[in-house]
């Protein structure tokens, strides 16, 4: 993987586009197709990686990881590995991630008003 130049123009217009538009901000936070999906499972409550494998089958492992990574910089989700043999890891949403229940809820709003689905 090539290394981030973080002095370089795309990245400082990146940086100051994420704090000065709050949509875009938002945009970059729910940037990938697997992590609206991921917080609305855990909308429902605390989950194990197999049950979120399962509730979304159509993603890849190595893309159901790195959501879940994403998420937890990001603030978004709590990962907390238990203790037990065997060893599982459980994840649960922070304050912020359940603030964006209400903004999920009006987007689906908005696509079904407008049939996109």
């Amino acid at each position: 993987m090539a290394t981030v130049k973080e002095s370089s123009t795309n990245q400082i217009n990146k940086r100051l586009v994420n704090t000065r538009c709050p949509v875009t901000f938002i945009a970059h936070r729910m940037g990938n197709r697997w992590k609206p999906l991921v917080i609305r499972e855990l909308f429902q409550g605390t989950r194990r990686y197999g049950e979120l494998k399962r509730a979304i089958p159509a993603v890849t492992e190595k893309m159901l990881i790195q959501t879940l990574k994403e998420l937890e910089a990001d603030g978004i989700i709590n990962r907390k590995a238990m203790p037990v043999v065997p060893p599982h890891v459980e994840y649960n949403l922070t304050e912020c991630g359940k603030d964006l229940e209400p903004v999920i809820t009006e987007m689906v709003k908005w696509s079904l008003k407008y049939n996109i689905q």
